[in-house]
């Protein structure tokens, strides 16, 4: 399999030809059912219980550059720190300072921190404060200690997913400290060793997992050696396969978080937002039971998402990587919901002990941004494949509207 993986990634080549770039999306596999040509999979999907994907998707149209454009002047490479916070209405410049926001990934990517400190230095974001660590980058492997660091990333793929998911935190969260967490595989004991480390040694109280797989028996141990951590905000992408349902997303201990599509307009909020048609939802199998703050009638089980943020590769967020691009690109995938929402909820405070932060969305739904339309697919019970009033499966109660839904 891991022959597949490399020889599949191998193909990414900053400025590749329409052709090659064609063949790199067939090699990863369609972003989604009837996903358009412009996007490929940074990970080659993985079908082998116990082995995880990551869930960015790269825009093969938007030309990657790695100029040092001037500071706020990025474009063309999807939205940056500023537009972020006002489609959600979030305080970053005056809240997070203190807390701890940990992303788990695989494999190494030795400019992390590099590529961290230009994309803040690119939007403006305050540089990292040495003395209180406030918007520093750690990279520590799966037992939380800062070597031996796994091997490179290599053709994998992942190196983009820790790019991706070191910059959401810093655009939502800029005075956060970030730890990147990096396990030696993709296999879920060591990326779930990977969440505990950075609960019981990092400290962190916010821990984001842009990752997922098929669902299996083995989940509910999963559960209960890995994601069960009360007190901790513990996010995961719902998936990019439209509507379906991903581990570890699927566990009643973290947060499930689907994606939208996000536009700018002129009236109103100033930002409208649909579904995404390649967000994973729907009914979790009946090994995984439904938390006590979940009533919907059409799931015995538990229902994925619980919110959501953006996520559509066309209305993407600029990452910038160095290691396995060029510089500037734009992606997309629920791999970018799910750190800003472990983000939002570092801005709102630390969590309340004893309790799962994937429960206050569901106190304070009228906090949100409810999303009314669009759909990922077609299902018995409609709210679990479309957009609809109130909860629906694929933004769950809908999306940040400041920070009050993700108090405690």
């Amino acid at each position: 399999m891991r022959t597949a993986v490399v020889a599949a990634a191998a193909l990414a080549v900053v400025g590749a030809s329409a052709a090659a770039a064609a063949a790199q999306s067939r090699a990863a596999g369609p972003a989604r059912a009837g996903a358009a040509s412009n996007v490929r999979r940074a990970c080659a999907v993985t079908h082998q219980p116990g082995i995880m994907s990551c869930m960015v998707l790269i825009r093969t149209d938007v030309r990657q550059r790695n100029a040092a454009f001037p500071r706020g002047k990025v474009v063309g490479f999807g939205y940056g720190p500023a537009q972020l916070r006002s489609a959600y209405n979030l305080p970053s410049t005056t809240a997070g300072a203190g807390q701890i926001i940990a992303v788990v990934d695989a494999y190494n990517d030795p400019r992390a921190v590099s590529d961290f400190n230009f994309y803040r230095s690119n939007w403006g974001l305050p540089a990292c404060n040495a003395t209180t660590q406030a918007g520093c980058l750690t990279v520590v492997n799966q037992n939380g200690a800062t070597s031996p660091l796994p091997a490179n990333a290599g053709g994998t793929g992942w190196a983009t997913e820790e790019s991706l998911d070191v910059d959401m935190a810093a655009a939502i969260c800029p005075l956060c400290r970030v730890y990147l967490v990096e396990a030696k595989s993709p296999t879920t004991a060591n990326l779930g060793t990977g969440v505990d480390s950075a609960v019981s040694v990092l400290g962190a109280r916010f821990v984001s997992n842009s990752y997922g797989s098929g669902q299996s028996t083995s989940d509910p141990t999963y559960d209960t050696l890995y994601y069960k951590h009360a007190g901790v905000a513990v996010t995961a992408s719902a998936g990019d396969s439209g509507y379906k349902v991903s581990y570890p997303a699927a566990s009643q201990y973290v947060t499930a978080v689907g994606g939208t599509s996000l536009t700018k307009t002129s009236g109103g909020r100033g930002w409208t937002e649909t579904v995404w048609s390649g967000t994973g939802s729907g009914c979790a199998q009946a090994n995984e039971a439904k938390p006590t703050w979940q009533h919907d009638a059409g799931c015995k089980h538990r229902t994925d998402n619980d919110v959501a943020a953006v996520a559509d590769p066309s209305t993407g967020v600029a990452v910038y990587d160095t290691y396995d691009h060029g510089g500037w690109l734009e992606v997309g995938g629920t791999s970018v919901s799910s750190p800003i929402i472990a983000s939002v909820f570092a801005l709102a405070g630390t969590p309340a002990a004893g309790t799962y932060p994937s429960s206050y969305p569901y106190a304070h739904t009228g906090s949100l941004f409810d999303v009314t339309s669009g759909s990922n697919g077609t299902c018995t019970k409609a709210y679990l494949c479309h957009g609809e009033v109130g909860y629906d499966g694929p933004t769950g109660w809908g999306t940040p509207n400041g920070t009050t839904a993700f108090h405690s």
